[in-house]
């Protein structure tokens, strides 16, 4: 079914936005604490850019409503331009490969919002990544649209990789190039002790089949997306050489270096990442970082008290 924007759906989103914008305006450093792994010390997000000096591709993993975690992500993307310019460049799990097109004509003023939110198959809480799209925009950055859609790994997942061999040829430009590596080792483990994950890239109730169930395959779909994350940030790179990327995805996808991390060194094997790993815990501020360590370079962990985009 066709989602209508009608009016009062668009005005549903000018009060979110709102509501969205006055959070942000009362959050502050004391909303969060930052810990860099490597200095065994809390640092500041300043500190997390300086150190992309010496990287190409900065995974800022974030739990999709947690307000905090999208102030941080805005406030790093500035910071990021700040100080890399115009080499800086968006890469969003948000948005599928399939509407980078329509990502382009509204990042160039051709197209009116209302027809990009529609063409492009915004997630439900667009809201929460509009301010680093429009800021894009503005400063004329480029954003990645990184993810592969869900029909395709919802069929990679029923069928199999075979299945997207049988595709036609245009549809293949829209996933990582056949045959992708699946999960193995712990991160095969982790996915496999998945309580759910969500079947489709919105923010949607709907969950996977922890194991195998019915002839799909959990590992055969997610790999995918990690896959063609990877992939398009490796393109990125590969076409705009010396360029900062900020790739922004649920923090599943990148913890502990696995999934699109790892599928990055196939891609693109001289490319040095980041990985940030974002989220609250119920102890702030009183944080036990021994717990976090395995998670990436910088751990941030947010303030529980500040509202939620959305519940869960």
């Amino acid at each position: 079914m066709k989602q209508i924007l009608t009016p009062l759906r668009f005005l549903a989103l000018f009060i979110c936005f709102g509501f969205l914008q006055n959070i942000n305006a009362q959050l502050s450093e004391a909303n969060y604490r930052i810990y860099s792994v490597k200095l065994g010390k809390e640092v500041s997000l300043n500190d997390i850019v300086e150190d992309m000096a010496n990287a190409d591709v900065l995974f800022f993993g974030e739990e999709h409503n947690d307000s905090v975690t999208h102030y941080l992500e805005q406030k790093t993307y500035e910071l990021m331009y700040r100080k890399f310019g115009a080499k800086t460049t968006l890469s969003m799990e948000m948005f599928d490969r399939d509407v980078q097109t329509v990502m382009n004509e509204y990042l160039q003023g051709s197209i009116r919002e209302r027809h990009f939110l529609k063409d492009a198959r915004v997630w439900s809480n667009y809201k929460d990544y509009k301010p680093m799209v429009e800021f894009a925009k503005t400063n004329k950055l480029p954003i990645v649209c990184a993810n592969a859609a869900g029909r395709y790994s919802n069929l990679a997942g029923r069928k199999g990789q075979k299945a997207l061999m049988d595709l036609p040829a245009a549809s293949k430009l829209f996933f990582a190039p056949l045959p992708y590596d699946t999960a193995s080792g712990a991160y095969y483990d982790k996915l496999m002790g998945l309580s759910g994950h969500s079947n489709t890239p919105d923010t949607s109730k709907k969950k996977m089949p922890v194991m195998s169930m019915g002839g799909f395959s959990l590992v055969t779909a997610q790999s995918l997306w990690d896959a063609t994350m990877a992939y398009s940030i490796a393109e990125h790179l590969k076409q705009n050489k010396g360029q900062k990327v900020m790739q922004v995805n649920g923090r599943f996808h990148s913890d502990e270096r696995f999934a699109a991390v790892t599928q990055l060194k196939k891609y693109r094997p001289k490319a040095v990442a980041l990985v940030v790993s974002c989220g609250s815990d119920a102890a702030f501020p009183n944080i036990d970082w021994k717990q976090y360590l395995s998670l990436g370079d910088y751990i941030i962990i947010t303030d529980p008290a500040v509202p939620k985009t959305y519940k869960d």
